[in-house]
């Protein structure tokens, strides 16, 4: 009587729950670096905005016939809701990827994924919405401060406050690098629960 040549574990249940567990692997090795990557952009580029300040003398006509007055003005984040909305939004999404990293890493630990996979590939969801929403308000206000608005007689102020300007604009690239690993972990928890389900 021939005995079967094929190892066991390698059919039945017990053989697709290795290949589903090892295929899930690279994921969620993948996955692990991208939120690590994501933390590091969003906690960044929350600082950058934070301490985005620039003070400069500023002439002030008071009489025509009399030399303006030299004003210290300050352009700082916190004068604009936009930029305040940046700060607030990129700090929250900052805790989620540190909390949602410990998340993965304890429950790829404890090779229980599955139940922390779809609550944790919705609020990557939110936080896609929410960093785009935010890059947005603040592209908008940066915008204005670059070119003014003719139609409402806003002067551009970016071509005084030019180190304030570039610092923003540091901070919201640094942001959008951000979205896009977050929309990236968002197409790799679609394809992962994919696999699962088969």
């Amino acid at each position: 009587m021939e005995t079967s040549r094929v190892k066991p574990g390698l059919n039945g249940v017990e053989g697709q729950k290795e290949a589903t567990q090892a295929a899930g692997k690279p994921l969620g090795l993948v996955g692990e670096a991208l939120r690590a990557f994501a933390l590091a952009l969003t906690l960044v580029a929350a600082v950058v905005m934070g301490l985005d300040k620039q003070t400069t003398t500023v002439p002030f006509q008071v009489v025509p016939t009399l030399p303006p007055l030299q004003v210290a003005v300050t352009a700082k984040w916190s004068h604009s809701s936009a930029f305040k909305y940046f700060v607030v939004a990129n700090a929250l999404v900052c805790i989620y990827s540190a909390l949602s990293l410990l998340a993965s890493l304890l429950t790829s630990a404890r090779k229980k994924n599955l139940s922390l996979a779809v609550p944790i590939a919705i609020g990557d969801l939110i936080m896609v919405a929410v960093l785009f929403s935010t890059i947005g308000a603040s592209m908008d206000f940066g915008l204005l401060g670059m070119h003014g608005n003719s139609h409402l007689r806003w002067n551009k102020v970016c071509n005084v406050y030019g180190k304030f300007c570039e610092k923003a604009i540091v901070a919201i690239a640094l942001s959008s690098i951000g979205a896009l690993v977050f929309f990236g972990l968002v197409v790799l928890s679609i394809i992962s629960l994919h696999k699962r389900s088969k």
